[in-house]
């Protein structure tokens, strides 16, 4: 008996260091997500779905989840793509190559407050970095961060700056797992780089991709620091992502009941998600055995 027992007491305290940090809180959210409290009340009055039905009525809500999709949708296949295309450019072991991971790989470990400060100087109006370039050119100067139109496409120009290079650093790992013999003997029959890439290496490379597209998304909906220290969600709620809306509802306004409700909201969004991209694109996935 003992002897049964003793590999699920080993794993014990992980386990209830996870359920006491992780699904207790779960749980307390969704308890909270039907009811109303602004944190200094004694009181938690049940409400049932009225914070659902008040957010699914809510026009806030939902530009927050199109500008949400629209940051998912741009800055996961950029990052992906340029990740792989980089990646398969420093897979040689020079000194050269080395550097350049280290240097593609050191804003992921940076200080995302600092990078949201360094980049809310380098697109300033008035005296940032980008505006100074377009004026030596003799352009005008733009409005990024104050411009609806473009305040968002700055967030993910940011952002893919920021995660580009873990995912670099993955894609290298998935490359060089793949087996040279294959390389060589697409050699010996004279395919070119193009359909070598797209026939050997994309396909085999799949699993890495698929990882990183499942934890890319989780991320792109996660998104806060930068958007809270750059834009505030603004301007005119173009950058306002549902993150920034929670923690606005939630810890601004103190409507915990509605914040909740958009957490529990948000959660069954990515789990939906995971579900749909492992029916669609895991079937496609192969591991080698």
């Amino acid at each position: 008996m003992l002897r049964r027992i003793t590999p699920y007491l080993f794993v014990l305290p992980l386990l209830a260091f996870i359920a006491v940090f992780t699904y207790v809180p779960i749980v307390q959210s969704v308890n909270l997500s039907m009811r109303e409290w602004d944190f200094l009340s004694p009181t938690k009055p049940f409400v049932g779905f009225d914070n659902y039905r008040l957010l699914l009525d809510s026009r806030e809500f939902w530009n927050a989840l199109r500008v949400t999709a629209v940051f998912a949708l741009f800055s996961v296949p950029l990052r992906l793509l340029l990740a792989l295309f980089i990646a398969s450019q420093l897979l040689r072991e020079t000194w050269v190559s080395r550097l350049m991971r280290g240097a593609l790989f050191l804003p992921a470990v940076t200080s995302t407050v600092a990078i949201g400060v360094v980049f809310s100087w380098v697109f300033s109006t008035d005296y940032g970095m980008m505006n100074a370039l377009l004026t030596g050119l003799g352009l005008s100067k733009v409005a990024w961060l104050q411009e609806p139109q473009i305040a968002l496409w700055v967030l993910i120009f940011v952002n893919t700056w920021k995660q580009l290079g873990y995912d670099i650093i993955i894609y290298i790992a998935g490359l060089q797992a793949i087996g040279t013999e294959l390389y060589d003997a697409a050699a010996v029959d004279g395919g070119r780089k193009g359909h070598v890439f797209r026939r050997i290496t994309v396909p085999l490379v799949m699993p890495t991709t698929y990882f990183l597209l499942m934890v890319s998304v989780i991320e792109a909906f996660q998104v806060f620091t930068i958007v809270d220290v750059m834009t505030k969600g603004g301007p005119a709620g173009a950058t306002d992502l549902v993150v920034n809306m929670l923690y606005r509802v939630g810890f601004t306004l103190f409507d915990i009941g509605v914040g909740s409700a958009l957490a529990v909201l948000l959660f069954i969004l990515l789990i939906t998600l995971a579900v749909i991209k492992s029916r669609v694109i895991g079937r496609k996935v192969h591991y080698e055995a």
